[in-house]
């Protein structure tokens, strides 16, 4: 009897011209096979599904001065583009540590990357927090390059099933793991209304937060279930309904506040502020004299985070050198990938 994994399956079928939803996008999660498919996407401006693009490469690869024969460290592989750069760069001498939380992502990478020819004597793939930095260079010995891209991959977004967005429907989940700790809607049912209103003002600036929390806390008091990414849009949506807002500017309202409710939910069941901290506490020790390290932020709270780390370092000796202005992604960048727009780039180097 013919072994299930090797029958041929069917592409799932969709109504209409193009495929909408994410399973639908067979072209789209196969790259490596439809490769025109994925290529006519990004023309277009877009993040093909399952996919992330590396954001500005070109000027992290400057910034970090990568010489044949390095150590190195990319604190979040994600998809792995940026490691690719890296590794390229090396031109086969020297070693690239990655390291990644995310096991099913992480898993797909790694094989991506090996088909290209980077086996262990090149490249190490870590199954850790970036936050045990100091851990791995206690093993292996300081970096001369360290990369960290702290936003989230569009894999993880565009996945349904992850609950990162509140496009699709999903399970309320928002952890980079999904394997440990609690997920977005467990954490919802264990804080207070004043916790959670903390919560949206510190992590995303949400100016409707006490709104929303009462919302979402009276609702869950009443024992209605918020554990889906469309339950968590309809709350915010409720929530807004009860604010002076003019009819033609509250769909955009929702949608932005959405994407902030989202966003700090995802900081505060990942630790992401905690996490980044302590990856800058011990950043400086971890790198070898002269060793440079780039850190791509995707909001204010991280940018604050990772500016006055670099400055107090800098006036303690820890750094040589630290970037006086962001680095933004080019104007062309951001045309050919909407998901740039807001990044920006620090550096740092260490101390000779």
């Amino acid at each position: 009897m013919e072994n299930n994994e090797n029958q041929h399956k069917r592409r799932i079928h969709y109504s209409g011209k193009y495929p909408r939803r994410y399973e639908e996008k067979y072209k789209e999660l196969n790259p490596e096979k439809y490769a025109d498919e994925i290529s006519h996407v990004i023309g277009k401006g877009n993040t093909p599904a399952g996919m992330h693009i590396p954001i500005m490469v070109k000027e992290i690869l400057e910034v970090l001065s990568i010489r044949p024969g390095m150590t190195g460290f990319d604190a979040t592989l994600g998809y792995g583009g940026h490691t690719l750069a890296m590794l390229r760069d090396l031109q086969g001498k020297g070693h690239l540590y990655s390291s990644d939380i995310d096991p099913i992502e992480s898993a797909k990478t790694e094989q991506r990357i090996r088909k290209q020819g980077y086996e262990n004597n090149l490249w190490t793939l870590c199954n850790m927090n970036f936050c045990q930095i100091d851990e791995l260079a206690a093993k292996v010995g300081p970096f001369d390059f360290v990369l960290a891209d702290l936003g989230v991959s569009s894999m993880q977004i565009d996945n349904p099933e992850r609950g990162f967005t509140f496009k699709n429907n999903g399970p309320l989940d928002l952890r980079l793991n999904p394997t440990a700790g609690l997920s977005a809607a467990e954490r919802l049912c264990s804080v207070s209304r004043d916790e959670l209103e903390g919560m949206l003002v510190t992590n995303s600036n949400e100016p409707y937060a006490a709104e929303i929390a009462r919302q979402i806390f009276n609702d869950l008091k009443r024992g209605i279930k918020i554990d889906t990414t469309l339950a968590l849009l309809e709350e915010i949506e409720k929530a807004l309904l009860k604010v002076k807002l003019p009819n033609d500017e509250r769909k955009d309202a929702v949608k932005k506040s959405a994407a902030r409710v989202f966003q700090a939910l995802r900081i505060d069941v990942n630790h992401e502020y905690e996490v980044l901290y302590d990856f800058m506490e011990k950043l400086p020790n971890s790198l070898a004299p002269g060793g440079r390290a780039a850190i791509l932020t995707f909001h204010s709270g991280e940018d604050r985070i990772v500016k006055k780390a670099f400055k107090a370092f800098k006036q303690q000796g820890l750094y040589s050198d630290i970037s006086d202005e962001v680095i933004r992604p080019s104007r062309e960048e951001c045309y050919n990938n909407s998901r740039a727009h807001s990044t920006k780039l620090r550096w740092a180097i260490k101390s000779t």
